[in-house]
């Protein structure tokens, strides 16, 4: 049974008895803005369940050049190559929003995780969903203009922090997104002459949801509702 008192939806959703063994294991961190838990071939040490926090997955090409391929909030775990048998990140994990996560060393997540049937059964189908979401994104980064993008990235964020404002540069979205700062700025511009979104400095505020959404592209519904689904 789900127990909204947990802000891990994935912990939330696991048996209140098996919880408590997990708990043991589990650890409160504070995640800044900006750090860097894992590049591309390290080995994965720590397990996270973000609560009011926020990861962006980021695959690398030519060595430096960033793109998002995946968001994690309240609803998944950093670190889900180890649910795999792999020991080795294959993305950039970074800090993408301020907040709390419950952290597990590697070694017993592995061993929780052979234990108990129920955390198999809702990370297996956690990472089915979010491999549903990087395929997702990456048609949409594709074929998809940079307004549609925008406002997909903008609505993912604020279903995972639960937060109508939150703070990010033109400079950072463009990484996100993988477009330059200019196309981002333009896209930031149509979407706060629509009253969609204000925008100052940095500071976003989400000021019409449902325009935002008819704004978006059909990516946002289809990961909306697979997320939904599982």
């Amino acid at each position: 049974m789900h127990d909204a008192s947990i802000e891990n939806s994935l912990l939330a959703a696991i048996p209140r008895t098996e919880y408590k063994r997990l708990l043991a294991a589990l650890e409160p961190v504070t995640l800044i803005f900006g750090d860097v838990f894992c590049e591309p071939g390290d080995t994965i040490h720590h397990v996270y369940f973000p609560c009011s926090s926020l990861i962006s997955l980021l695959t690398l090409a030519d060595g430096h050049l960033a793109l998002e391929i995946g968001l994690v909030g309240r609803d998944g775990m950093v670190g889900i190559s180890l649910v795999l048998e792999h020991n080795v990140s294959p993305v950039r994990v970074l800090v993408q929003g301020d907040g709390m996560a419950m952290r597990m060393t590697a070694l017993r997540f592995r061993k929780e995780f052979r234990l108990s049937v129920a955390l198999q059964r809702v990370l297996y189908s956690y990472t089915y969903s979010l491999m549903r979401q990087i395929s997702q994104t990456a048609a949409c980064n594709r074929f998809h203009v940079v307004e549609q993008r925008l406002a997909r990235w903008l609505l993912m964020t604020h279903d995972r922090i639960k937060s109508d404002q939150f703070h990010m540069t033109n400079e950072f979205i463009g990484h996100m997104l993988g477009v330059r700062r200019v196309g981002v700025t333009t896209a930031v511009q149509a979407l706060h002459k629509r009253n969609l979104i204000s925008y100052s400095r940095g500071d976003i505020v989400i000021l019409d949801r449902k325009g935002l959404e008819a704004a978006a592209c059909e990516c946002y519904e289809v990961v909306r509702d697979m997320h939904d689904g599982t």
